[in-house]
């Protein structure tokens, strides 16, 4: 079972896809730090230091401004994430987030895919308002 989330981002698809490969753009929008560019094949830790968090995902794929294929918390076969970069034109990207490997028999199903959906929506609000209009203060915003 998957979850998707799409949202149109006015830049050009490089931009887009730049801002979340580089470990010094994607602070202002996502992570507090990527301990170093995504690549295919290799493994980069992410921290979120409001939160006191850090995990780690694994790069499956990556074809250049097309697609991003992970995998969260490789060491515990964690979902599938894939993020796809599709131009509408030279200065407009829908970006598509996929997340697979929700149980659909887990009795916290529903609320698990809410949750997801929540999260990946709040993150390319935060991405579009960085790279349409510069805001970088929005990802701390979230609270439990």
């Amino acid at each position: 079972m998957h979850n998707l989330t799409k949202m149109r981002i006015e830049k050009q698809t490089s931009e887009v896809f730049e801002a979340i490969v580089d470990p010094t753009k994607i602070g202002s929008f996502w992570f507090s730090s990527s301990s170093e560019r995504w690549e295919q094949g290799k493994t980069i830790t992410l921290e979120y230091k409001e939160y006191n968090a850090i995990g780690t995902i694994a790069v499956l794929e990556i074809i250049d401004n097309q697609k991003i294929v992970y995998q969260w918390d490789p060491k515990e076969d964690g979902h599938i994430v894939t993020i796809t970069f599709i131009a509408q034109s030279d200065k407009s990207t829908v970006v598509e987030v996929s997340e697979e490997g929700f149980n659909k028999e887990d009795p916290d199903f529903i609320s698990q895919l809410i949750g997801n959906k929540e999260g990946w929506v709040f993150m390319l609000t935060c991405l579009k308002g960085y790279l349409e209009f510069g805001v970088n203060k929005l990802r701390t915003g979230l609270t439990e």
